[in-house]
């Protein structure tokens, strides 16, 4: 990325620093909207007793005892935070730095348990309440008709998990999976070429962040399309009756812009002119790039997870970071522990080292033994401003700093994650990662879904509701319940049906009249 690279603006995606979460955008452009809204939200949405049960008692924070006490924890954690830092950090050996060639399996993969049971149809909820019968696409956060397409493929997860986890039938599956592929195979396109980073999920109309009746056509995002890349294929080999559907929407688009040398880039709209950008940072960058690659695309540098790598100790774990920071690239270089995540439970870390993965997790663990502070951190909807946050183990120089895309820090509302915290679990099952599980089944149950997080400082839930924390919530459990990385389960490069079935466009545009 050249020195002089002007990032486009947060509103609504990860984008050039880590990857294209939309949900970002929606949160902070829908802020006023929201502001509105948020009080007569948070009457529907009910507390959790600290008296339910003992069980919750020991998990639930007591209630603030004395404001003076409740401050001076979060000064000493923040001044372990600062001294947990050591640059350079330790290095992993060259020999360990591959992505795995046997995908990875987690221990302790097989049944749910009943609470693990109980915990996915509680994520379904969410969708239920915000699909759009008028399209089949879900509202990004609880209420608000926008959706990117980074939310759309947590909501095509979350209703592949529902169907396999028996919380749906499969009659409703085929309907409602039939509804979203036939719309994002039809849908306007920014340009012509690629979907809109967010769109009217009940009209269709390529919107801006926040608005929902004006049409306005402001780039597309290469994270987003490359993590709907690996769930359309997922779909389209699981499902053979899906196949020509899932080809149709890859048809659908114009990628050629997608990739340049090997790299993945995205386009801004920015005062009526565009910006064509490179996308990624380490961690998202790989495992986006693992969905182009799916599909033919040349993404050959967005795979490389050593040239830009460099090591951070934290807490005595040398934790992997991107050299390509805000101040050398115009991107923030966040270390969140989403994109391991989704890594290990789809790919079975093929796109990152498990490495990587191994050291993250530990640099949170480390946290928790030092300071006592259960650490799941990522980036996510706040329910207050500035609404969205990247709560990172490292980015721009700083440990443990939660900060918006403009830098701006707010490490006062760094939180712990729901779906960190289920997905670190599902992966590792550890004696920790089950602290996390049960933290959050004793803090974070809404009749809606789940909710986000549990503020650290403020000592209470982080109640936004969004379909990406609750999709990927559900796909960790599949996860569990299938016993494989979700590639491997749905056979995923054994077969060559799709690659077929996409020159075959007679038989698509019969699909997509049908």
């Amino acid at each position: 990325m050249s020195s002089d690279f002007q990032p486009p603006p947060k509103s609504l995606s990860i984008l050039a620093s880590v990857g294209g979460i939309i949900t970002a955008v929606i949160a902070i452009a829908i802020l006023n909207v929201w502001s509105k809204q948020l009080s007569k939200i948070s009457l529907k949405k009910p507390e959790i007793s600290t008296s339910e049960t003992a069980s919750r008692q020991l998990l639930q924070p007591k209630k603030p005892q004395d404001p003076i006490s409740g401050a001076k924890k979060a000064e000493i954690v923040a001044s372990l935070d600062a001294k947990s830092v050591v640059l350079p950090g330790q290095s992993i050996p060259k020999n360990q730095l591959t992505v795995a060639i046997n995908p990875y399996i987690a221990p302790g993969v097989g049944k749910l348990t009943p609470e693990e049971t109980i915990t996915a149809n509680q994520a379904w909820s969410y969708f239920q309440r915000n699909w759009n019968d008028e399209t089949g696409l879900v509202n990004s956060v609880d209420g608000f008709a926008s959706v990117s397409m980074w939310d759309q493929t947590a909501a095509i997860a979350a209703l592949v998990s529902a169907r396999e986890l028996n919380i749906v039938p499969a009659a409703e599956f085929e309907a409602k999976m039939s509804k979203m592929l036939k719309t994002l195979a039809s849908m306007p396109l920014y340009k012509g070429e690629l979907p809109n980073k967010v769109y009217n999920a009940k009209t269709l109309i390529p919107v801006n962040y926040g608005q929902l009746a004006k049409r306005e056509e402001i780039g597309w995002s290469a994270i987003d399309l490359g993590r709907m890349a690996i769930w359309l294929k997922i779909v389209g080999t699981k499902y053979p009756q899906m196949r020509l559907e899932t080809a149709a929407v890859w048809k659908h688009w114009q990628v050629k812009r997608l990739t340049k040398n090997g790299q993945m880039y995205g386009t801004a709209v920015i005062k009526g002119k565009e910006q064509y950008n490179q996308e990624g940072r380490l961690g998202y960058e790989n495992y986006a790039a693992y969905g182009l690659k799916l599909w033919g695309l040349d993404v050959k540098q967005a795979l490389d997870y050593q040239s830009d790598t460099a090591f951070v100790d934290l807490y005595g774990e040398g934790v992997p970071y991107d050299r390509r920071d805000y101040k050398n690239s115009g991107a923030n270089n966040y270390v969140l522990s989403e994109p391991y995540i989704l890594d290990g439970i789809e790919t079975g870390f093929q796109a990152l080292p498990k490495a990587y993965a191994d050291r993250i997790l530990a640099a949170q663990v480390a946290r928790y033994q030092a300071t006592k502070q259960l650490t799941a951190v990522t980036e996510d909807n706040l329910d207050r401003p500035p609404y969205f946050v990247y709560s990172s183990l490292f980015v721009n120089g700083e440990p443990w700093a939660t900060i918006t895309d403009t830098q701006q820090q707010h490490n006062d509302l760094r939180f712990l994650s729901a779906k960190a915290a289920i997905g670190w679990h599902v992966l590792y099952n550890t004696a920790y990662t089950r602290q996390l599980f049960d933290f959050v089944q004793g803090n974070l149950k809404s009749k809606d879904g789940w909710y986000n997080g549990f503020y650290e400082s403020l000592r209470q839930p982080n109640k936004t509701l969004t379909a990406n924390n609750n999709g990927v919530i559900l796909e960790s459990l599949l996860y569990k319940q299938v016993g494989q990385p979700l590639t491997i389960w749905a056979g995923v490069g054994s077969q060559k049906s799709t690659q077929r079935a996409i020159r075959t466009p007679q038989v698509i545009a019969k699909i997509l009249k049908q």
